[in-house]
């Protein structure tokens, strides 16, 4: 027994667990990301000063913004090792809401330390508490249950000991990893209590490989066997499963194409015959092509979301029939389907087994190598895509001044297509590509290939604005010895960019590659295309009818971040771009290059299509047959 503060038992147990996976034991808590506040500073932060033992301190710069770079961080190291991040009460907790919902829906663990209220109540009320009139019990922390996996409050020292050990239970757990959090009321953080030496000796947390049952395994063999043209989905649970190779090797001797949702590319390489690239609304033509004519989809660790299954009007074929190997029961019952509850690579290798054994192979002749040939011409147009005689831009629009007001003010001219090309013809083969929101996660998902396992860190579960740059900061602390670039649009960069600052204060590397269209050119799209006019989507001034249309503003974003110490360039031609990003892998501090892209020129969907609330009532004509497209949509789209 040793008398210690509830704190300084926190840190002590967060420095003694470890993982281990296929006989691997490592480090599970690396660190943890704390921006000091009153609530926070006096209790956590005495035992961190006092004896951190091995743990890191990183300072973050805003709450969200850290709990995302923790996000990031988990996911580069397959979600087997976790920076944990605390905060003050009130506000500096709230801000983290948000990040604890992008690490739940994206199944990655995140531990998050949020300071309370007082437990005893007697100081009541204090700085920065919120009290809720019906009930006392109720703190600003109460929020993070909607978002969390686990969520505890530790009223009493001792209570200490069974949250911790439910904390680990979620985060080591692959089917129900997610956001954790422990709010820590800050009186109870210094105080003291004699904790079981049992309580913060090493604790090694396995992390299994659950195999499904044979009669799973028998069932989805028997639906597999039935197909002529089956076609597979590389989700997100093949990366963490590390199942990427024992897929590649499954698809190419059974002759069956695979595709990639956001959180499975890189899992296998691109460069295989038989990886079609994305599916789905962000999709490719050859993805999407082979998808509507399947007779069976064989879904592996995804979750199936609207953008995978184009709000469920992707898979056309009328006999199609679905099979799910998961590891998640919830996520394997998806679309009714025949479903094998297990781990991604030890389910693959089973029926690889059962497979082999009847001689099955696909009916595929060339159908899947036509389409992705395809494809390969129209990335090949993407990528030598101008501005110039004969122009047109790629995402049609019935308000196009936004073209001519961009050139106007701001003299650049590249396609946004053109730049992501040429950044991938550019930077190194095996550096790490981050990114979220806007446009360019679906111009990545479609244009992006790596043959390095791991090297796309999207966060398309929540698509959270802001995560792009705190999580290449977050990637790169999980591999120090890569590049990391950081895809992200002006409108997210003006949300969220502080961690900018802490890869220069870690002298973690970091580079931006900033898309500035001068606004949020993705929601602009899509307001345009339920037939809507353009509204507060694009930075322009009120005019002198007090209405957002008046000239676009001139932003320097490399001027920005050129006050943090950061090394940064203008890119207004394709030349210019290019010599930025040769230079750029030059440096040792954190880059940024403001590209100057033009407004509609990211790709267009491919055949997929997305379910969106247009309005069923409308003066505008427009409005009215926009609606009547999603309307026929709705009606074929498969009810599950």
């Amino acid at each position: 027994m040793a008398i210690m503060t509830t704190a300084q038992a926190l840190v002590k147990f967060l420095d003694n667990q470890y993982i281990s996976f296929d006989g691997v034991e490592a480090k599970f808590v690396d660190g943890i990301f704390t921006l000091f506040g009153h609530g926070i500073v006096c209790g956590l932060g005495q035992a961190l000063d006092e004896n951190k033992g091995a743990l890191r301190v990183y300072q973050g710069k805003n709450e969200q913004g850290m709990a995302h770079a923790a996000i990031a961080f988990a996911k580069q190291n397959n979600r087997r090792k976790i920076i944990a991040c605390s905060s003050s009460i009130g506000p500096g907790a709230a801000n983290m809401v948000t990040a604890a919902g992008t690490a739940t829906v994206n199944n990655v663990p995140l531990l998050l330390f949020p300071a309370d209220t007082y437990a005893c109540r007697q100081p009541d009320p204090v700085l920065q508490q919120f009290e809720q009139t019906d009930s006392l019990s109720i703190t600003t922390n109460d929020a993070f249950k909607a978002v969390c996996r686990y969520w505890d409050r530790v009223n009493r020292p001792e209570q200490l000991m069974s949250a911790m050990i439910n904390a680990m239970r979620v985060l080591t757990d692959p089917a129900a990893a997610g956001a954790v959090c422990v709010s820590l009321p800050q009186d109870v953080e210094g105080e003291a209590y004699d904790f079981p030496e049992s309580f913060y000796a090493k604790r090694v947390h396995k992390i299994a490989r659950p195999p499904a049952s044979d009669e799973e395994i028998d069932d989805i063999c028997e639906v597999i066997k039935g197909s002529q043209y089956p076609l597979a989905i590389c989700g997100g649970g093949v990366r963490y499963s590390e199942a990427g190779g024992a897929l590649e090797r499954f698809c190419g001797v059974f002759g069956i194409p695979l595709a990639e949702t956001q959180a499975g590319k890189s899992a296998c390489c691109s460069s295989s015959p038989f990886n079609l690239g994305g599916i789905g609304v962000t999709g490719n033509s050859a993805a999407n092509t082979i998808a509507k004519n399947a007779d069976l989809i064989l879904g592996i660790g995804t979750r199936f979301s609207d953008f995978t299954t184009a709000s469920k009007t992707l898979f056309e074929n009328p006999n199609v029939k679905i099979v799910t190997i998961n590891i998640s029961r919830f996520d394997a019952y998806k679309l009714d389907a025949v479903k094998a509850v297990g781990d991604a690579k030890t389910v693959i290798e089973k029926l690889y087994n059962k497979l082999r054994s009847v001689d099955y192979k696909s009916a595929y002749t060339d159908q899947f190598k036509i389409a992705k040939k395809e494809w390969g011409i129209e990335y090949e147009k993407l990528a030598s895509y101008t501005y110039g005689e004969g122009f047109e831009p790629l995402v049609k629009a019935r308000y196009e001044p936004s073209i001519s007001d961009f050139i106007e003010m701001s003299g650049g001219a590249i396609t946004q297509t053109a730049a992501v090309a040429l950044i991938r013809e550019i930077i190194g083969k095996d550096t790490i590509a981050v990114g979220s929101s806007g446009s360019l996660p679906g111009d990545l998902q479609r244009m992006w290939t790596t043959d390095s396992r791991g090297s796309y860190n999207m966060e398309y579960g929540y698509s959270c604005m802001g995560y792009e740059i705190c999580g290449a900061l977050g990637a790169k602390l999980a591999e120090s010895d890569k590049e990391v670039y950081a895809f992200v649009g002006d409108g997210s960069y003006l949300m969220l960019h502080s961690e900018l600052v802490t890869s220069i204060q870690e002298n973690a590397k970091i580079n931006v590659l900033l898309f500035d269209n001068a606004g949020f050119g993705c929601i602009n799209n899509l307001q345009m295309s339920q037939g809507m006019g353009n509204l507060a989507t694009e930075f322009r001034r009120r005019d002198e009818n007090g209405e957002l249309m008046g000239n676009l503003i001139p932003i320097d974003y490399a001027m920005s971040a050129a006050g943090y110490g950061v090394k940064t360039y203008t890119a207004k031609t394709l030349d210019e771009l290019r010599e930025a990003l040769i230079d750029s892998k030059k440096q040792a501090v954190s880059t940024l290059i403001d590209i100057k892209v033009l407004p509609k020129t990211m790709t267009d969907g491919y055949g997929a299509w997305w379910r969106v609330g247009t309005a069923a009532v409308s003066g505008k004509e427009s409005v009215r047959k926009a609606n009547e497209i999603n309307q026929g949509n709705i009606k074929r789209a498969k009810k599950y």
